[in-house]
């Protein structure tokens, strides 16, 4: 792995620092700590003060108007419009937390306003992504005269001629990327990404996108006071969703994160309650991380693996019971959708070690009969992790294929689709997250043509992992003084990478201990110099230990053969440990470096004793 010290221009950042110290209302009296946290903020993009205080501190405030986004005001007055004329109303959403979590936020804010809406989330395997025409008149022989489209239908061009017909009117809110022939013909359409939107946060995600409409109508229709408490509450769904949806934790998005983690500290809802309750968190606020690993995949698995509208019906459910029956359903759902994971994954491994050839292949395109639609694509994100390529990962199922593929910082893989547009049966998503169809026939043709375009796109360094470094940072300069300067950069997540820090030269000072089998715990010491300073400098320096934690480190550091002793260069983030009774800061290594063949020489000489 190749460590990036990434730089930042002195000059702003000794600008902004002082800036910070100069703000009461921030609290960073201390000097290092604000140029430390300057530095991190510059590095962010973040170089004035005020850009500054509403990064560390977010608010309502804060927020955009719904009516910069284009197709706005269209869609506000035809939907209070239905709501004025008791009109059936439909929401047609996506199968994952993102169309899921849209769905609740839209619904319930209809409900608020006067309305009512009913819902359709397509079953992942028997319909499959996207708007489908024969739901389109069902809803139609019902009588529906207004549909809302929530994380889905930018690409619905058919979908939206079928509404034309029928004399529904569609409105399509969505954040994936439009087709080649452009935008769906509805009555409105609701996207930062579409062109000519001016809308300032590019990258919300398709709740974000529905809480914008939400937003907008309860503007029009709830008191103020009413208004601010509502948007708090139907941020814990955007929060949940916009981490999920791997977004960029930047601009509106940063706002949604943060207020939403904060409000769920205490959930009222009693899904949610539930939900935390076997996923074993709350009562305090969540971290992105533990969205991201324990609440995200369990109600993704509703999608992936059975019902989605399991979710749906978990925030709408007014019985402890049943929201506990269906949290445990969804609790179920995960550990099936792991072993499913891991089944395949099997597969996969079997594969490369059969076929060296696949080693080589810039653009990973591997398939497998009847392998679950619901986890390919959490599978491709395995394979890219592992391989440090982009992966497509295909579900054989007869004449048709069904794929999912993830891709590497460097190549665009919704471009690289859209090379050979001629060869899938529908295909979407964006640069670095795509789904799609094709018969089982072309195969060969597209495994063959993506690596052919991959080679053309990348070179090999592409492929080296790169560590990209906020600072160099002495173990001696860990302080909870500086943890709790870190905490206000949360929450961390894509866009807003949490701060990864170089130590050089870092003693070893007991034997590494193995954590089921995987990971490692080292404990470690800052160098220190007994020839400089004063004694109790020096006696300070030489008691400052660290348990530093090496996830999924393990089998490095037994090869490294690591001795009480030995000298690294590590790279680290820093966490805390919350034991009550051995609590305190800890390292989180990202890599570790030992030191020269003259190190590894003096190593051998202690290890026997001469």
């Amino acid at each position: 792995m190749r460590w990036v010290l990434r730089t930042a221009e002195l000059a702003r950042v000794q600008d902004l620092a002082e800036n910070l110290r100069s703000d009461s209302t921030l609290g960073l009296n201390n000097s290092h700590l604000a140029l430390t946290l300057a530095r991190l903020l510059v590095l962010r993009g973040i170089a004035n003060i005020e850009s500054a205080r509403h990064y560390l501190a977010p608010s309502l405030a804060h927020l955009h108007s719904p009516y910069l986004m284009t197709g706005m005001k269209a869609a506000i007055d035809r939907l209070e419009a239905a709501i004025e004329r008791k009109e059936g109303i439909l929401i047609y959403g996506d199968y994952d937390v993102d169309g899921t979590t849209a769905i609740v936020i839209l619904k319930t804010a209809i409900e608020l306003c006067g309305g009512a809406a009913d819902f359709h989330v397509p079953h992942r395997i028997r319909e499959g992504y996207g708007m489908k025409d024969d739901v389109i008149e069902r809803a139609a022989a019902a009588d529906i005269r207004l549909i809302i489209s929530v994380d889905t239908g930018i690409r619905a061009l058919d979908a939206a001629q079928t509404a034309r017909r029928l004399g529904v009117d569609l409105i399509v809110t969505d954040h994936h990327l439009a087709g080649k022939d452009g935008v769906p013909d509805a009555l409105a359409v609701l996207n930062p990404n579409q062109r000519g939107c001016d809308y300032p946060c590019k990258d919300l995600c398709g709740a974000g996108v529905a809480f914008k409409l939400a937003q907008g109508l309860m503007e029009r229709r709830l008191a103020r006071n009413d208004q601010s408490r509502l948007l708090t509450s139907f941020m814990k769904m955007v929060a949940i969703a916009t981490i999920a949806d791997a977004v960029p934790l930047t601009g509106e998005n940063r706002v949604f994160a943060k207020l939403g983690l904060e409000a769920l500290r205490s959930p009222v809802n009693l899904g949610l309650r539930a939900l935390f309750e076997v996923a074993q968190v709350g009562g305090r606020a969540l971290t992105s991380g533990e969205v991201a690993f324990r609440i995200a995949p369990r109600l993704n698995a509703a999608g992936r693996m059975d019902v989605a509208r399991d979710v749906i019906e978990l925030f709408s459910v007014k019985d402890p019971t049943r929201a506990k029956e269906i949290a445990n359903r969804l609790d179920q759902l995960n550990a099936d959708r792991q072993e499913e994971e891991r089944r395949i994954l099997d597969a996969i491994d079997s594969r490369f070690a059969e076929e060296p050839a696949l080693h080589d292949a810039f653009c990973i395109v591997i398939d497998g009969d009847g392998w679950h639609r619901g986890v390919i694509g959490i599978t491709a994100t395995r394979i890219v992790e592992r391989y440090g390529r982009p992966a497509l990962v295909i579900s054989r199922d007869g004449d048709e294929c069904h794929g999912s593929g993830r891709s590497i910082p460097a190549f665009h893989l919704l471009n690289a689709l859209e090379s050979c547009a001629e060869i899938f049966t529908r295909y979407g998503g964006h640069a670095h997250a795509v789904g799609f169809g094709l018969l089982t026939s072309r195969l060969p043709e597209l495994r063959a043509h993506l690596d052919e375009y991959a080679h053309a796109q990348l070179t090999g360094a592409d492929f080296e992992p790169i560590l990209n470094l906020d600072a160099a940072l002495p173990l001696d300069h860990v302080t909870p003084e500086l943890f709790q300067a870190l905490c206000r950069l949360e929450p961390f997540g894509m866009g807003n990478p949490e701060p990864v820090f170089s130590a050089c030269a870092v003693r070893v000072m007991a034997p590494p201990r193995l954590i089921k089998d995987k990971h490692v715990k080292l404990k470690l010491a800052p160098s220190g110099n007994s020839q400089e300073g004063d004694s109790s400098k020096t006696n300070w320096k030489r008691s400052l230990q660290f348990d530093a934690l090496g996830w999924h480190m393990a089998e490095s550091v037994q090869k490294a053969q690591l001795l009480p002793g030995d000298t690294l260069d590590i790279a680290f983030s820093i966490d805390q440990n919350e034991h009550p009774e051995f609590g305190g800061l800890e390292l989180s290594l990202r890599d570790i470096k030992i030191k020269t063949a003259e190190e590894a020489k003096k190593r051998l000489t202690r290890a026997i004793g001469t």
